[in-house]
């Protein structure tokens, strides 16, 4: 029973951790290290393709942290990085992708789906509607329906 309590004591412990890749770049300031750690949250990590480079442990992750770091540093734009960056990984080391002819089916596609089923939806619910209206009882009906249900 200790074993067992011990376990998942640990087991609970485990997932309270949260480790994140520990570089050792010195930023010239502190601005640096924070702008830098936002824009390399910005981006992919062409390995594990599921974390930004921030949190992925790979070796291209920490390789591509590291180019970011350095070009902060040394004064390059976010326009500069992204574009050394997607012209060495491609569009796909972005989490958010530019809008152009190549994606107007990723940021349009759900609006179109969404459209699509509101269309659906009111010939759907307007058909139910008309088959109601439609199904009226008659009087002759009516009063059979009455008759039986005075029986009861």
């Amino acid at each position: 029973m200790t074993l067992l309590m011990s376990v998942a004591l640990v087991f609970g412990v485990s997932l309270l951790a949260n480790a994140t890749p520990v570089d050792t770049y010195q930023f010239k300031n502190e601005a640096n290290q924070k702008h830098a750690m936002e824009l390399a949250r910005t981006l992919r990590c062409p390995q594990c393709q599921n974390q930004d480079i921030v949190d992925s442990n790979s070796p291209v992750a920490r390789d591509l942290r590291m180019e970011v770091y350095q070009m902060v540093d040394a004064g390059k734009s976010d326009q500069e990085i992204i574009n050394f960056m997607t012209s060495r990984y491609g569009d796909f080391v972005l989490y958010k992708p530019r809008l152009d002819s190549k994606t107007y089916i990723l940021w349009l596609g759900p609006l179109l789906l969404l459209l699509f089923g509101g269309v659906i939806a009111f010939i759907f619910i307007r058909r139910q509607r008309i088959s109601v209206a439609a199904e009226e009882i008659s009087a002759e009906d009516q009063q059979k329906l009455a008759e039986l249900l005075k029986r009861q």
